[in-house]
Order: C-alpha cells, then sequence, then structure tokens
C-alpha cells in the first residue's frame, strides 16, 4: 500500500507521517515547512513577548504528546517546500506521489488548481482540527477552549474539498477523557485524529464511512487566522482551566451531537 500525505513539519506533522509508515509500503510526504520555534522566530503569527509566551506552551504541550522534531522513518520520501509553495509546484514534479491508494492532507496550506481537482476527484482525507460544522476556519480547538466549550475540542475527519473544511464528513476524533491541561487537550485531539485513520485504514474500514453533508446552520463560529491576536492571546492564557475543569466538561459531553465518534 502506498500514501501520500500532505502536510508540514512540527512534531505532530512528524507524527503522523510516521505513523503512516507502519501500514504502508511507501508513504510520501509533501512537507510545507514553517518555522519551529514560532513565537521566538516570526513567521506565521507575531513575535511578541505575548505570541512567545503562548507558543512555548504549545511547543512544550507538542513535545509532551509527540517529542521532539525528529526524523521520519526510512520508508518514507519525502519533498520540502516552503508553507504556500504548494500551489507553484507542478504535477509532474509531483507525479510520483499521485500514484498511491491513499491521499490524506493535514496542516497544508489551501491547495488549489490541477492538485484540488485530481485530490478531490480521488477521494482525499482532510484532517480538520476543530469540531466542523461548529467550529471552521483556523485555530478552531484554541477557539472552542477560549469559548469556554471545551466539549467541543476535536476532530473532523472529512472528504476534502474545493472550499475550505467543507467537505463531506466521515466521523469525529476526541481527546480522551482525562484530566489535561488546557494546551495538552489540543494535542490529545491530534493524536485522537492520527491515530483513528492510521487504525481504521490499516483494518480498511475508512471506506465504510457514509460520508455526511455539512449542516452549516449549526456553526458557533468560523475564524480567520487574522482573528488571533496578542490581545486574545493574552485574554486566554489569563484564564486557562485548570485539569479539574477540563475533566468535567469532557466528562459531560454529548456525545450524540457527534459524528460516529471516536474517543482516543
Amino acid at each position: 500500500m502506498k500514501i501520500t500525505v500532505f502536510t508540514s513539519n512540527q512534531p505532530r506533522h512528524i507524527h503522523l507521517i510516521n505513523k503512516l509508515s507502519t501500514i504502508a509500503k511507501t508513504v510520501y510526504a509533501v512537507q510545507e515547512c514553517n518555522t519551529v520555534f514560532p513565537g521566538k522566530v516570526k513567521d506565521f503569527f507575531d513575535n511578541s513577548p505575548v505570541m512567545k509566551d503562548y507558543f512555548e506552551r504549545v511547543m512544550q504541550s507538542e513535545k509532551n504528546i509527540f517529542g521532539n522534531i525528529d526524523f521520519v522513518s526510512s520508508n518514507v520520501r519525502t519533498l520540502s517546500l516552503k508553507s504556500g509553495d504548494l500551489n507553484n509546484v507542478s504535477m509532474d514534479v509531483l507525479s510520483e506521489a499521485l500514484k498511491s491508494d491513499f491521499y490524506i492532507v493535514f496542516g497544508s496550506s489551501f491547495i488549489k488548481g490541477d492538485l484540488i481537482e485530481f485530490l478531490v476527484n480521488n477521494r482525499a482525507i482532510n484532517i480538520h482540527m476543530g469540531i466542523s460544522p461548529y467550529y471552521r476556519g483556523s485555530s478552531c480547538n484554541f477557539w472552542a477552549a477560549y469559548d469556554g466549550n471545551i466539549n467541543f475540542v476535536g476532530a473532523t475527519i472529512h472528504m476534502l474539498s474545493k472550499g475550505l473544511d467543507s467537505g463531506q464528513m466521515l466521523y469525529h476524533a476526541l481527546p480522551k477523557l482525562d484530566y489535561l491541561e488546557a494546551f495538552d487537550l489540543g494535542m490529545s485531539a491530534v493524536k485522537s485524529a492520527h491515530e483513528s485513520l492510521v487504525e481504521r485504514i490499516k483494518m480498511d474500514e475508512i471506506g465504510k464511512f457514509v460520508p455526511v453533508a455539512q449542516d452549516k446552520s449549526l456553526e458557533i463560529r468560523y475564524t480567520r487566522n487574522k482573528d488571533f491576536n496578542d490581545e486574545i492571546a493574552l485574554s486566554y492564557l489569563r484564564s486557562l482551566p485548570c485539569k479539574e475543569q477540563v475533566y468535567d466538561k469532557l466528562a459531560n459531553r454529548d456525545l450524540s451531537i457527534f459524528l460516529e465518534p471516536y474517543v482516543g
């Protein structure tokens, strides 16, 4: 089996690549790279003291759950790009990676043109870190926690579409019930998404899910990168939920509102 994944270069992205490598003969990993020191090095977000504090906590949580940045497994072929360059790469360059059994998108830039046409036609799967259709856009799990809706922290495994995070849904993946630190909560949701998808591909179950259209009338928030700023980050840092609050919210999740929920 061959799997192609369009992703990035943080520890969580490398974790998915290496998990997929355990079930595939070959993994083609197209990685769009950002700094691995957000908040310290200006890149995707600003490098203000507030952002430095916020992302240091994110990085520590990512390290807690996924370890450090690392090399990929020996059966992984990689193509490294600067973030945002994917749409400028020709289909000829990608041709070797476009002959796989499964195509997965997790943390890439917004894909357009011939590539999105190909991926949609070949039933590519997207991992959206957020519970659609309730939270859509960017940093969805942050905004769910910011709103006090810890019960809406999770991931949506859905069919890739030409619109942003608007494809038909297969299932939701949720963080396990535990006394989690606030920042570990979101990373736990990422791990649940990875493990559920790899497990369901391995067991030949992923194709048995019936895709369900998103009901946009249920949307709570749609957010963009520009919505996350120093003021918002500082407000959240000053009111972080404790582990007991996280546990209570997770314990009282109404699983009936989620699609085929996987709790990992």
